[in-house]
């Protein structure tokens, strides 16, 4: 029977785990510092649908307190700036049934933001799926993750990289919707990762403090590069209407979730005071726009002026929507003339 290794105790991980659990879908949640000692300690306190209930949940605090076997599936659910650490630790770990197979021969999911995860995947497994995933979550205190869901938990739009599907895939898409999330399997995903990757470099917005009019500005100005950039490196993006074959009508939020709008997965880093996705979302727009001759100045701009902020360990609201109009503005940018 399938196991799934889940990499990460923070807002999709817990979460996931928390599904698991719940449906008996055999899991170990591996996670690092006070979050997975709490968890182990007294449970995840888990609040869905205006509920919050404590999940004891399977947890190891290091990848060498896993016994690894052929049927496992690795979940890594860090967000992209911390893949790299998390991959190179797991790859080489060795397979227990398997005399010298290690887990680079094991399936992997990847769950993150932004368009260079598989890439970070592929350098070391040889079996990687991509995921784009939907999901209101929120983790900003130790021991506690918040799902702001009223039906199913999150949607999934999962496919083989570079390209295909399987029999494995299929399977593990089985066991995700037991545990309530919708799922599409999908030949390319990667069209889907870019329909994504325009709505979540607006998510700086939500840090910076300011007026409606300049965050208006910044966010149209955010998805036209985007949509650009993307456009000049050949990366179609998934009409994600059009092109959803699943039903989304009962995914939607629960009226008491106590999640609020503007609390994305950039902010809560910020909240948290941990590391931020920026340069993997609004820095991976100026990455393409480099490479591929497009002018990208205000996501260049949120990138540069939230790179300090997080530098200096600044919550949100401390820089402005002004910082990052002012910043455009010595890049040239368009909107220096508005």
């Amino acid at each position: 029977m399938t196991r799934y290794v889940v990499v990460g105790a923070g807002a999709v991980g817990a979460t996931l785990a928390a599904q698991f659990e719940q449906h008996g879908i055999p899991y170990v949640l591996v996670g690092r510092g006070a979050q997975i000692a709490h968890i182990a300690a007294h449970g995840l306190t888990y609040h869905r649908r205006g509920t919050a209930t404590v999940v004891p949940l399977v947890t190891a605090d290091a990848p060498a307190a896993v016994t690894l076997t052929s049927d496992d599936v690795l979940v890594f659910t860090p967000k992209v700036q911390d893949l790299e650490g998390a991959v190179r630790q797991w790859a080489w770990q060795p397979v227990s049934d398997r005399p010298g197979v290690t887990a680079s021969a094991l399936p992997v999911i990847t769950l993150q933001n932004g368009l260079d995860a598989e890439r970070i995947a592929l350098r070391r497994f040889g079996t990687v799926y991509g995921a784009s995933l939907l999901t209101p979550a929120r983790f900003t205190v130790v021991g506690e993750v918040v799902s702001g869901a009223a039906g199913p938990v999150g949607v999934l739009t999962v496919g083989r990289i570079p390209h295909g599907t399987d029999d494995r895939l299929a399977a593990i898409a089985d066991d995700l919707r037991t545990a309530e999330y919708i799922v599409q399997l999908t030949d390319d995903v990667l069209p889907w990762k870019a329909a994504k990757i325009v709505h979540n470099v607006r998510n700086a917005v939500e840090v910076l403090a300011g007026d409606d009019d300049e965050r208006t500005r910044i966010e149209d100005a955010l998805v036209a590069e985007t949509q650009a950039a993307l456009a000049a490196a050949g990366i179609r993006i998934a009409d994600t209407v059009a092109e959803r074959t699943e039903d989304l009508s009962e995914f939607k939020m629960a009226p008491d979730s106590g999640i609020r709008p503007g609390q994305q997965s950039t902010w809560q880093s910020f909240a948290r005071g941990a590391s931020s996705e920026v340069d993997y979302l609004n820095g991976e727009i100026v990455l393409l726009g480099r490479l591929h001759g497009v002018d990208t100045p205000v996501n260049a701009a949120v990138q540069a002026v939230l790179g300090a902020s997080e530098l200096a360990g600044e919550k949100p609201l401390t820089r402005t929507t002004t910082d990052v109009l002012a910043a455009a503005r010595r890049a040239d940018s368009p909107l220096s003339a508005h």
